[in-house]
C-alpha cells in the first residue's frame, strides 16, 4: 500500500514537471515568435519607407524632348512647351540667378543650352515657398523666376528635359538639379558661360540684339588680357610714395 502511494506520488510529480516543461516551452515559443514577428514587422516598415521615399523622389516622371542646339533667332519665338526646354533661342543668354519677374523664354533657353537648370513657379506661389526655392540657387547654372500659366505649381527644366513638381518641398527638385545641371549627356554647349549675358526681364522689351559674338565676348571678359597680366600692380608702399 505504501509503495502504491509512493509510486502514485512520483507519477504525479513527473506529470507536474512535464506540464511545467510544456508551459516553459510554450512560453519560450511565444516569446521568440513575438520577437520574430516584431523583427519582421520592423524590417517590413523600413523596406516600405525606403521604397516609398525612393518612389516619391523618383525622376521617372521627367519628360524628355529632342531639340537641336545652336539655332539663333533675334525675334520672338513661339514654343510648344511651357516653359520651353530647347529649340531656337536668342543669341544672348540669360545670366543665371534669381529673378523676381518673368524672364524672356528666348534668353532662358540659351542658358539651358549652356547646361543651366531653370526653376519656374506660379506667380501666386506663397512667398514662403519662393524663399525655399531660392535656397536651391547655389553656385552658377541655375535660374529662378516666376512664370505665368505654368501647368504645375513649380516646373524645373533643363535642355530637352522637364519635370512638373508639386511645390517647393518636392523631394525630386534637388535630385533633378544634381542630375541635369551641367550634365555632359544633356548639355549641347557644356562649359559655356551662364554669366556675361543679359539680366533683362520680359517686361524690358525689346529682346537683346548682340553686336558681335556673345560667346567670344564672354570668354574675353572672363580672362585677363595679356597686357593686363603683364603689368604688375603697385604695392601699397609704392602708391604711398607717389
Amino acid at each position: 500500500m505504501a509503495n502504491d502511494r509512493s509510486r502514485a506520488r512520483r507519477e504525479h510529480l513527473a506529470r507536474m514537471r512535464a506540464e511545467q516543461r510544456r508551459r516553459e516551452r510554450r512560453a519560450a515559443f511565444l516569446m521568440w515568435g513575438a520577437g520574430g514577428f516584431v523583427i519582421v514587422l520592423l524590417i517590413g516598415m523600413v523596406a516600405f519607407y525606403l521604397i516609398r521615399e525612393r518612389s516619391v523622389a523618383s525622376l521617372d516622371a521627367v519628360r524628355t524632348y529632342n531639340y537641336e542646339g545652336a539655332i539663333h533667332q533675334t525675334t520672338k519665338i513661339t514654343y510648344k512647351e511651357t516653359p520651353p526646354v530647347g529649340g531656337p533661342h536668342n543669341p544672348v543668354w540669360q545670366n543665371c540667378g534669381v529673378y523676381d519677374k518673368p524672364i524672356n523664354n528666348e534668353t532662358a533657353v540659351h542658358s539651358l543650352e549652356h547646361g543651366a537648370v531653370w526653376i519656374t513657379y506660379r506667380p501666386d506661389l506663397p512667398a514662403s515657398e519662393v524663399e525655399k526655392l531660392k535656397k536651391h540657387v547655389t553656385g552658377d547654372y541655375i535660374l529662378l523666376s516666376p512664370y505665368p500659366g505654368l501647368p504645375a505649381p513649380v516646373v524645373v527644366s533643363s535642355w530637352n528635359n522637364q519635370l512638373h513638381l508639386t511645390g517647393a518641398d518636392d523631394p525630386r527638385l534637388p535630385r533633378y538639379i544634381a542630375k541635369y545641371k551641367q550634365n555632359a549627356t544633356y548639355t549641347p554647349e557644356l562649359g559655356a558661360a551662364c554669366q556675361g549675358g543679359t539680366d533683362a526681364t520680359a517686361d524690358e522689351a525689346p529682346l537683346p540684339t548682340p553686336t558681335g559674338d556673345p560667346h567670344a565676348e564672354a570668354e574675353q571678359n572672363a580672362s585677363p588680357s595679356p597686357e593686363a597680366s603683364a603689368t604688375p600692380s603697385a604695392s601699397p608702399s609704392e602708391s604711398g610714395e607717389e
